[in-house]
């Protein structure tokens, strides 16, 4: 690392686009390198944010003994290969979730982070939404009382995604639907009984995957709680608006998501009967939880809502106004990448930190073809804004090690 601060090279710039003006504002970041096998989506980011051409190879960018970390855009197939590329070329490593898809990786990714003594995180960001800071004030108040369920929920539908999306197995992805509980309880899933639902047809299974199901629906039981996760993950064929979040229910209070992804989450305060009746009496009321730009560095919070930004070197584009030259409209993006730099520690660490040794440079394995690469859409109308509203935190965790 400069004295100036942390440089950090963003591989993958579909999604990864969106991180960009959020680096670039981190107050310990010194540069931002993009790194992107097409060439036209790279050298079009590079010109909207006035940076240097970059790598269009993954294996140019991590022989490079500049760059300090690397945050990993790229499809979830090659997430392990890359991240234990960086480790082992002496990154520090973000990656998008999923981390792995099996065992056997997550193995080698744990191994490779202990070897290089670098930190490595995978940035899930739905513990840094807004929506779960207010349902963990209210568990550590006592205000939910004993708990009781856990619903988490992940429905999206995946037509007209790229090909690698496809029948991709919806578990695969649980991440964000079950996260909230296994950090609200600090704990970790002890087993899980999951069932497929409907049978997918058969021109959505042209991403190679062996998955019959567009749904999939688990019971996770955790350690050391009496708590049960109720989790579904549909990607195909289940007739529902977008919506990724979670509901939880204790003996005093429940609280539910929102139906339509966005707005006040429904509070449920549930007494004892009436005097001579049956039944509980529940009181239902709405709250619309606060944002918490308290804990992002002052430069990122901004970003806690829709923003445009312009920042040092950049010109006014056209229809934008003439004080706009970049927007975002993730809030959760700066979280994540805030969570870089000790905000909150999230890193997965290691012991002291080293450099790559002399000659040691790993041979990454390739990155697929360009045309593979195309991240998912990320327009409101097929991500919606709940899905990128945590990542500020999730970034500003992330720095911490």
């Amino acid at each position: 690392m400069s004295g100036a601060g942390l440089v950090v090279a963003v591989a993958g710039l579909g999604f990864g686009a969106e991180f960009v003006p959020i680096y670039l504002s981190h107050p310990d970041v010194a540069k931002v390198v993009l790194v992107e096998p097409d060439h036209e989506r790279r050298s079009a980011v590079a010109d909207r944010y006035r940076l240097g051409a970059g790598y269009g190879d993954i294996t140019d960018a991590l022989a490079d003994p500049g760059i300090d970390a690397v945050h990993v855009f790229a499809p979830v197939h090659t997430h392990a290969d890359l991240s234990v590329a960086a480790l082992e070329a002496g990154k520090h490593v973000a990656c998008a979730v999923p981390m792995a898809t099996t065992l056997e990786d997550l193995d080698r990714i744990i191994a490779a982070q202990e070897a290089s003594g670098r930190n490595y995180m995978m940035m899930e960001t739905t513990v840094f939404a807004r929506e779960y800071f207010a349902v963990e004030e209210m568990h550590r108040a006592g205000g939910l009382g004993e708990l009781t369920l856990y619903r988490g929920y992940h429905v999206q539908n995946l037509d007209g995604f790229p090909t690698y999306w496809q029948g991709f197995p919806p578990m695969h992805y649980v991440t964000h639907a079950l996260s909230p509980i296994l950090h609200l309880l600090d704990t970790t899933v002890a087993s899980v009984q999951c069932q497929g639902a409907g049978r997918l047809a058969e021109r959505r299974r042209s991403g190679g995957f062996d998955n019959p199901f567009p749904t999939e629906v688990g019971l996770f039981r955790l350690r050391g709680s009496d708590v049960l996760a109720d989790v579904q993950m549909s990607f195909s064929q289940t007739a529902r608006s977008y919506i990724e979040g979670f509901s939880i229910y204790g003996d005093r209070r429940g609280v539910e998501w929102p139906i339509d992804n966005e707005g006040e989450l429904t509070v449920f305060d549930m007494s004892g009967p009436a005097a001579g009746r049956r039944g509980n009496r529940v009181a239902t009321s709405s709250l619309a939880p606060p944002d918490r730009p308290e804990r992002l560095p002052e430069p990122l919070r901004r970003f806690v809502r829709p923003t445009a930004v312009r920042l040092p070197g950049m010109a006014p584009r056209s229809g934008w106004g003439p004080t706009t030259a970049g927007r975002t409209r993730s809030w959760w993006t700066s979280s994540c990448a805030a969570s870089w730099t000790g905000e909150r520690p999230s890193w997965t660490r290691g012991g002291p930190r080293r450099g790559r040794r002399p000659g040691s440079a790993p041979t990454p394995p390739p990155w697929p073809a360009a045309r593979r690469w195309r991240c998912p859409p990320t327009s409101d109308a097929e991500t919606g804004p709940a899905r990128r509203r945590a990542a500020s935190g999730c970034v500003a965790a992330a720095f911490s090690g």
